[in-house]
This record gives C-alpha cells, sequence and structure tokens, in this order.
C-alpha cells in the first residue's frame, strides 16, 4: 500500500449502534448474508505484485503453495512479464506453478491488495451475488498518485469469470474493514468508511442503514480509531476478528510492546474497541503483541491479527522473530482447533501496511447458499 510511516492522530472514542432491520432478528434467518470467513470456501484469490511490489513476491509464492494445497487459488496478473516472474518465483519457492489448483487469469490490475478493491459475496433470496463497492486508493491516504482504476473494475471481472451477478454500491470502502461473523452481525471502523477522503460528508447513522440494507445483519459495531501509522485509517482486520458467531480477538498491548497499556494511543482503540464489542454480547478474547521487531529503519509491534481463514487452514503474518511466530501460533490454532496453521514472514508487506488477509480475497462455497448456521 505504499506506505510511509508518519505520526497519526487518534480519533478514541467508540461507537456502538445496534439497530434492528424490520422483519429480521437475531434468531430468525436471514434473507440477505455475508457467509463467514470459516465457512467452506469455493477459493481463494489474489492479485499478483507488479514491478513496484516486487518485495512482497517471496511472501507471494510461499502463500500460493501453501494454498493450493487445500482450496483452488486464482491468480491474477496484468501482462506476459508478471506471470513468467510469478511462476519463477513458485518454483523458487518449492510449490508448483502448474499444480491443478492454481488458475491463472490475465486480467488488467493496479496493485496486490486485493482484500480491498475484490467483491464482497452477498448471499440474497438463495443466490449467491458479488458487491462492487467503490474504490479509490485507500481515500488518498498513500498519495494522490496511486493509480487504482483497474482495481476498481475487479469486481466486475470476476463476475463475469465466476457468472455471478455483480451488484454496484456507490460507497467507498475496503472489505478489509468489514468482518462479519456470517449470520446477524458486522465490525467496522467508522474512522475509515466515514474518511471524507472517501466518503465526504457521510454520516454513522447512513453507514448504519447502508450496512443492514446491503448486508442483512441487524447489528452494526463501530470502532472508531487509527492505530499508529496505519494509513489505511484503522482497517477492523488489524483490530478486531470474529473466529466463531460469538467470540472476538481484539489485540492487547503489553509491557513487551512498543504500545504500551493504557499509554493513550493503541491501547486506547483496542481496550475500547474490546468493551464496546463485549457490551454489544461477544465473548472477547486479547491477543497479546508479545514483542516489537525491526525493518528498514522502522520499529513494528508483532501484532498478527491480519490472518487469512480458509479451508482447513490459517496463514498469519510472520515478524521473523522465533518466539513471538510461535507463540502466536499456539494461539491462533487454539482460535481454530480443527486448522493448520502457517505463519509467513512477511516483513516487506507489513512496511507497506498490511499483511496476508490484505493480498488475499476469499470465495465463500455455493454450499454456503443453504448453511444454516446454529
Amino acid at each position: 500500500m505504499f506506505l510511509k510511516y508518519c505520526s497519526v492522530s487518534l480519533k478514541l472514542s467508540v461507537i456502538l449502534l445496534l439497530m434492528t432491520s424490520a422483519g429480521f432478528s437475531s434468531a430468525s434467518t436471514p434473507s440477505k448474508r455475508v457467509p463467514a470467513e470459516w465457512e467452506p470456501q469455493e477459493a481463494i484469490w489474489i492479485q499478483w505484485p507488479g514491478r513496484y511490489e516486487k518485495v512482497f513476491e517471496p511472501a507471494f509464492a510461499k502463500i500460493a503453495s501453501i494454498i493450493v494445497e487445500y482450496e483452488t487459488l486464482h491468480i491474477l496478473h496484468h501482462n506476459k512479464s508478471i506471470i513468467e516472474e510469478a511462476r519463477s518465483a513458485i518454483s523458487r519457492a518449492g510449490g508448483n506453478p502448474d499444480h491443478p489448483n492454481i488458475n491463472w487469469h490475465r486480467i488488467a490490475n493496479d496493485s496486490a491488495w486485493m482484500r480491498d478493491n475484490g467483491p464482497v459475496y452477498v448471499i440474497e433470496d438463495g443466490a449467491m451475488r458479488i458487491q462492487n463497492w467503490e474504490f479509490n486508493a485507500w481515500g488518498g491516504g498513500f498519495g494522490a498518485d496511486i493509480p487504482f482504476r483497474h482495481d476498481n473494475n475487479i469486481p466486475d471481472a470476476i463476475g463475469e469469470l465466476t457468472g455471478l451477478p455483480v451488484d454496484h454500491i456507490d460507497i467507498v470502502h475496503e472489505r478489509g474493514n468489514l468482518e462479519f461473523n456470517g449470520t446477524d452481525t458486522v465490525i467496522l471502523n467508522w474512522s475509515t468508511i466515514g474518511d471524507p477522503g472517501r466518503n465526504p460528508g457521510y454520516t454513522i447513522e447512513q453507514a448504519t442503514s447502508d450496512m443492514q440494507r446491503h448486508f442483512g445483519v441487524s447489528k452494526v459495531i463501530f470502532i472508531e480509531g487509527i492505530p499508529e501509522g496505519d494509513r489505511t485509517r484503522g482497517h477492523i482486520d488489524g483490530i478486531a476478528r470474529f473466529i466463531n458467531r460469538h467470540t472476538v480477538v481484539i489485540p492487547q498491548c503489553t509491557g513487551r510492546s512498543l504500545c504500551q497499556p493504557g499509554d493513550g494511543r493503541d491501547s486506547l482503540i483496542f481496550d475500547n474497541a474490546a468493551r464496546v464489542i463485549a457490551e454489544a454480547g461477544f465473548n472477547v478474547v486479547r491477543d497479546p503483541i508479545e514483542g516489537a521487531v525491526s525493518y528498514k529503519g522502522v520499529r513494528y509491534d508483532t501484532n498478527y491479527m491480519n490472518w487469512l481463514v480458509g479451508n482447513g487452514f490459517v496463514i498469519a503474518v510472520g515478524f521473523d522473530n522465533p518466539e513471538t511466530d510461535n507463540a502466536a501460533r499456539q494461539r491462533i490454532r487454539s482460535y481454530f482447533p480443527d486448522r493448520e496453521i502457517h505463519i509467513i514472514e512477511m516483513l516487506g508487506s507489513w512496511h507497506s501496511g498490511g499483511g496476508i488477509h490484505c493480498h488475499t480475497n476469499d470465495q465463500p462455497a455455493m454450499s454456503t447458499i443453504n448453511f444454516r448456521p446454529e
């Protein structure tokens, strides 16, 4: 995401809005819903890094080699040279670029952050549909010169490839700021969707109504605050993650992290998010940040929240720190005991503003259409 880290002023309030749509309650089966990430998946999609994002390529090659052992992987590439480089990188990582679970697609794209410009998949009235929300390269948070025209068209291209109908939503937002429990709730950061660089004049009341209408949820939980250096303006996938319908994991600053307990910065954002989500009736688990690492002259907390859940596996960002990586592996295994856990060193991505979840876009399996969560 072309990140140059800088100090960011923090909004420290947290907002919770709970509203019930007409004819729908958390006890009923919704006519529209977004499947949770841990439900069965049809495939995972990625956009292979271009020339200005080459530092991501070794991690992408490892990630691709893992995913194809569990499910289908669709790789979008911008041109012939990129696919040749991608195939070579996968081979160097010990993978097989001709693996039967890999599907290559030459589709123009601008960046390697497909979580944000890719589709949102929604089940509505017994059918799977794609939503194409507007994408403007994070409200200009990484510079006014960042291209995004091709990325903004990716959901339409995927609709053509999959045969799924596409609905256009005239709101600028990214899927990395949407966390669903698969039934009645979405959690998101108001600091992102309410950003004037994305949606000038937009209000929380409008956002609440839009979330309910487009996703079929009855509970819309807003947190607020921008973690230090986060130029996405606080995507939720680094702050609060559902691990089942009723449980949310949130980071916790410790004496070993850059953010310190009660220091009035990231700690307050995380603590307030935990409080509001607990008050909404969810179980909250705090995931300790147990260290910090240096990369290219910048120090980063070892925050492992930006994980990807797939069919039988979880991949989390690694920080090239065996102590914290191994401890995180054990914690994530406790969150997802029926899945294999992989930790991939991705400091190049982290330095640029994100991790494995930001780079991937998961497509729910068609079987989720008839799935009825307990």
